[in-house]
């Protein structure tokens, strides 16, 4: 059995996006001839490497393994050329969610960055952001975690409350702390089925035993903000979302704090430590 090195960078560049369009795009392949190239490998390896859920692709423990594998290949090709020709540094790659880069991350950004550090940015959910940090193709995640998985450090960043965001006409807009059962009835304006937030919404109140609707899903908190703004309907959403004035928050007494981590693998040398210290 042999492995290709154009088949390890093809399976690199699709592990860290796992998305066939994004990846071929980058590759300046078609998106049939990378879906081949990577069926190929599966059949030559004798294992599948990744798996659809939803709407998402998702890495088995053997593509895990490989992309893992091919990104140190990448970075010790990459090593071996510096003492060529005293390149610099790669950047490093900070992998978060859209909710921590608008409402958590800023100000820590923006002092890094004006230190001429360079560093490039992506952008994944819990899983991406998890399977990123292992495979190499990021060096630091900030996601929020139920619970931290025990093979990466995980360094706690801010804890945040859930809020009901209402408009100030709203029965409850006057309450200073709600409980789920208030929301009896209510037609909630949500993100979709596959994200986490919306899936342990709809367990707390399937527990209680709530009756509720979805008013409309949205992808993205700026967009849920806006939806209950117009008046769709109300929202629960991570505490550190920012809305307007137009609009209150009040807690919600009986649903888990939000824990944000910053996730790095234990490896780090010291530029991902900087840059961790600089985030927490």
């Amino acid at each position: 059995m042999e492995l290709v090195a154009e088949d390890l960078q093809a399976f690199a560049v699709f592990a860290e996006h796992r998305n066939f369009t994004r990846a071929a795009e980058e590759l300046h392949v078609s998106q049939p001839a990378l879906h081949t190239r990577i069926r190929k490998l599966e059949a030559r390896l004798g294992e599948r490497l990744y798996v659809k859920q939803g709407r998402q692709l998702l890495l088995t423990g053997a593509g895990e393994r490989l992309a893992a594998f091919a990104n140190d290949a990448k970075d010790r090709a990459a090593d071996f050329l510096r003492t060529l020709d005293n390149a610099p540094p790669r950047p490093l790659v900070l992998i978060a969610g859209s909710g921590a880069y608008l409402y958590l991350l800023g100000d820590q950004l923006r002092r890094y960055l004006t230190r001429g550090r360079e560093l490039r940015l992506r952008t994944g959910d819990a899983g991406a952001t998890l399977d990123a940090v292992r495979d190499g193709s990021a060096d630091v995640g900030v996601t929020a975690l139920g619970i931290p998985p025990d093979d990466l450090d995980c360094t706690l960043l801010v804890q945040v409350p859930q809020v009901l965001i209402v408009p100030k006409a709203h029965r409850l807009a006057q309450r200073r702390t709600v409980r789920l059962k208030d929301l009896q009835d209510e037609a909630l304006v949500v993100p979709p089925k596959d994200r986490p937030h919306r899936q342990q919404l709809e367990r707390s109140m399937l527990d209680q035993g709530i009756r509720w609707s979805v008013a409309v899903e949205a992808e993205g908190w700026e967009l849920l903000v806006h939806f209950v703004r117009l008046g769709i309907g109300p929202a629960v959403v991570n505490g550190s979302v920012r809305t307007t004035a137009a609009l209150r928050k009040i807690p919600v007494k009986d649903l888990p704090p939000v824990r944000y981590y910053v996730v790095s693998r234990p490896d780090r040398d010291e530029r991902v430590e900087e840059l961790m210290r600089m985030l927490t």
